[in-house]
């Protein structure tokens, strides 16, 4: 049996950056951090007694003979790709739901491909485990995804990732004081609007206004410097912060009209209203997970205000995708002798 644990991630400046049709013209950057929130696969070698040679455990059980018969478009892409040819049985657990802006979808590709490696006894640098997961989405799956969250969910930690010209990822883990990022940390809520989304859906449309929307990403790239500058800073009030993220959102919501609506404002805008500094839709948009800048001793104040929504507590996270358990079990195999 192999267990990894892949993190989901937080994407507070640059998100549309990181599409390639964007960065390999005009470079990109986000600035992100994982969480204590995960994905995990596991997956074993299936005993060859079963009808089917695969079995794959999602929000469906797929059991199937040949590759081509699963359902799950990652997991079938993934095992072509890797060249899965003896009997897997491959399970999937997550601490949140997919599809709400925490880059789930990439957290499963990259700890799908984590724990297959580690299946076949093989070690893997967290560049691979990039490369190989922004290979398939893009690539083999065709998704309309950016490569923020292959690089954040296998890095892990809190970051300033790079996208350049060449198609290389420069990754650099943010320098601040315990203190600063332990008040970032308490001013922040992650609030579930109620309703998931598909990004892809949303991507399409904010990529086919990419040139007409130049500006607007320029400037999103800027903010990116913009908030290190403020967390680097122990002398700026961290409010501005959440006033940045605040700039960011309305910027955001310009990209396209599919990015929020009325139920998103309406969240939104009571948090904001409520004493909040500034906050975003995670993610694409459309729904999922917002995060909302607000100082601890109004909180309260905007979990009644939004007491039909759910708060998720979390802390920030350091690891990236890990293998937490290796026990690998034995092939099965005919003796020729016998047959």
């Amino acid at each position: 049996m192999i267990i990894s644990r892949t993190p989901f991630r937080i994407s507070f400046f640059g998100g549309g950056t990181d599409y390639p049709v964007w960065y390999r013209e005009n470079g990109g950057a986000v600035l992100s951090t994982t969480i204590d929130k995960y994905c995990y696969i596991s997956c074993r070698h299936l005993p060859p007694f079963f009808e089917h040679k695969y079995r794959v455990s999602y929000s469906r059980i797929d059991m199937v003979r040949e590759i081509e018969e699963i359902g799950h478009p990652a997991v079938k892409e993934v095992f072509k790709f890797m060249n899965i040819e003896e009997g897997v049985e491959v399970h999937h657990d997550g601490d949140l739901p997919a599809r709400t802006g925490l880059g789930s979808s990439s957290a499963f590709t990259v700890g799908l491909i984590h724990s297959l490696y580690a299946l076949k006894e093989k070690m893997v640098t967290k560049e691979q485990l990039v490369k190989d997961a922004i290979y398939v989405e893009q690539e083999l799956i065709k998704e309309n995804v950016g490569s923020q969250d292959q690089v954040a969910t296998a890095y892990g930690g809190f970051n300033r990732i790079s996208f350049l010209h060449d198609n290389s990822i420069d990754v650099r883990p943010l320098i601040m004081s315990s203190e600063r990022q332990n008040k970032l940390q308490n001013n922040l809520m992650l609030c579930f609007t109620g309703f998931s989304r598909y990004a892809s859906d949303i991507a399409k449309e904010q990529l086919k206004r990419t040139q007409e929307k130049k500006k607007e990403l320029s400037k999103m790239h800027q903010m990116v410097d913009e908030a290190i500058s403020i967390l680097n800073s122990d002398s700026t009030n961290i409010e501005e912060f959440g006033k940045l993220l605040h700039e960011s959102w309305k910027l955001k919501r310009s990209l396209t009209d599919k990015i929020s609506n009325s139920k998103v404002d309406e969240i939104y805008d009571t948090a904001y209203s409520s004493g909040a500094s500034g906050g975003k839709l995670l993610g694409a948009g459309g729904g999922g997970f917002m995060i909302i800048f607000a100082r601890p001793e109004i909180q309260q104040k905007i979990k009644e205000k939004l007491n039909d929504l759910l708060i998720v507590p979390f802390q920030f996270e350091t690891m990236g995708s890990q293998i937490i358990v290796y026990q690998p079990n034995q092939t099965y195999s005919i003796n020729e002798s016998d047959a």
